[in-house]
C-alpha cells in the first residue's frame, strides 16, 4: 500500500519539483501517494495539480488547516517561507516548528526539510543579516530533536534567481557591455542549482532510501561556478558581452531595490566562508555522488531560459 507523502510548498519551486520527479519515477510513484499541500487550493497552479494528485489546503499560520493536510500522512516535505521585518526570524521559525510539531502529532513517521546554513553560527555572530538562512538552519535544529525520523535538504543559489529576483542580473554598461556587479572577488565560488528541474533528483534519492538517509543533509548544487565563470556563460549563451564589475560593499548595498543589507552579507559571507562553511565542496561532492539522475548545468539553463539582455 502507497505511503502519503504530503509534500508542502506544492505549486511552487521545490515543491512542485519534488511532484513531477515522484510521479515520473516508477519507483518512488509506486512507494508513495503525494498529498499536494498549498495555501490557496483555488490558484491556477493548485488546479493543474487536481486530477494528478490529491491537493489540499494547508498554512502553517492556521494549526487546524495542518492538522487536516497532515493526517494518515506517512512522510512529509516541509518547507518554509522567507519572513520580513524585525520579526522575520521568529516568524519563519514558528511556521516551520509547528509543520514539525503537527506532522508528529498526527503519526507521521519521516520529515525531510529544507533547509539553510546559519550565516550567524558559521560566523561566530559576524553576520546576523541573513535572517531566512538562520530561522531555516534553527528549524532543522529543532526537529533533530523529536523523535521521528528525519532527513534534510540545502540547495545552493537557485540558478532562476536570475529571473525572480532582475537586479541581480548583469546591468547594462555606458559602453555596451554588460555587468555582473558584486563587491567581492570575481573569484568567489558559487554553488548553483536548477530548483525547478531539480530539487527532486536530491529529495528523491531520500525518499528512494529513507533509512540510509535518515539524519544527513544534502548540500544540493550542481556545480559550483566563479562569477568569472558566471560571466563566461552569460556571455556565450546571450551573445553579449558580460564582464565582472567589483564596486564597495556600500555601493553594492545602496543600487539593490529592496533586501540590500541581506544580499550585502550572504555574498560577504559565501566569499569568507563559504556557502555551507570551509567544507561546502566536499559536501557539495557526496550529495552529487548520493543523489539520482543528470542535473542541468549553469549554461543549460541560460540556454533555456534566456537573460533577455538586449
Amino acid at each position: 500500500m502507497s505511503k502519503i507523502l504530503a509534500v508542502f510548498g506544492a505549486t511552487g519551486r521545490q515543491g512542485a519539483s519534488l511532484i513531477d520527479y515522484v510521479l515520473n519515477d516508477p519507483e518512488l510513484s509506486a512507494k508513495y501517494k503525494i498529498r499536494a499541500v498549498t495555501r490557496d487550493v483555488t490558484s491556477e497552479k493548485s488546479k493543474q495539480l487536481e486530477g494528478k494528485v490529491e491537493v489540499v489546503r494547508g498554512d502553517a499560520l492556521d494549526r487546524t488547516s495542518l492538522e487536516k493536510a497532515l493526517t494518515g500522512a506517512h512522510t512529509v516535505f516541509s518547507m518554509t517561507t522567507p519572513a520580513f521585518g524585525p520579526d522575520a526570524l521568529e516568524i519563519e521559525y514558528k511556521a516551520g516548528k509547528t509543520i514539525a510539531d503537527v506532522a508528529l502529532e498526527k503519526g507521521a513517521e519521516y520529515i525531510i526539510f529544507s533547509t539553510l546554513p546559519s550565516l550567524n553560527k558559521l560566523s561566530g555572530g559576524k553576520y546576523t543579516a541573513v535572517k531566512p538562512f538562520d530561522a531555516k538552519a534553527n528549524i532543522e535544529e529543532y526537529i533533530r530533536t523529536l523523535p521521528i525520523k528525519s532527513a534534510f535538504y540545502a540547495p545552493g543559489f537557485f540558478m532562476d534567481n536570475f529571473q525572480s529576483q532582475p537586479f541581480l542580473k548583469p546591468q547594462l554598461e555606458s559602453d555596451g557591455t554588460w555587468a555582473l556587479v558584486r563587491h567581492i572577488s570575481p573569484k568567489t565560488k558559487f554553488p548553483f542549482m536548477d530548483a525547478v528541474k531539480n530539487t527532486g533528483n536530491f529529495v528523491g534519492a531520500i525518499l528512494a532510501e529513507p533509512e540510509k538517509y535518515e539524519g544527513k543533509t544534502f548540500c544540493a548544487a550542481q556545480a559550483f561556478y566563479t562569477l568569472e565563470e558566471q560571466a563566461a556563460i552569460m556571455s556565450k549563451t546571450s551573445g553579449k558581452t558580460v564582464i565582472n564589475k567589483r564596486i564597495s560593499a556600500e555601493e553594492f548595498k545602496n543600487s539593490l531595490p529592496f533586501m540590500g543589507e541581506l544580499f550585502t552579507e550572504a555574498f560577504t559571507a559565501l566569499e569568507e566562508l563559504g556557502y555551507w562553511g570551509p567544507k561546502s565542496e566536499e559536501l557539495v561532492a557526496w550529495a552529487l555522488q548520493n543523489s539520482r539522475g543528470k542535473l542541468a548545468t549553469l549554461e543549460e539553463y541560460f540556454e533555456e531560459n534566456p537573460l533577455g539582455l538586449a
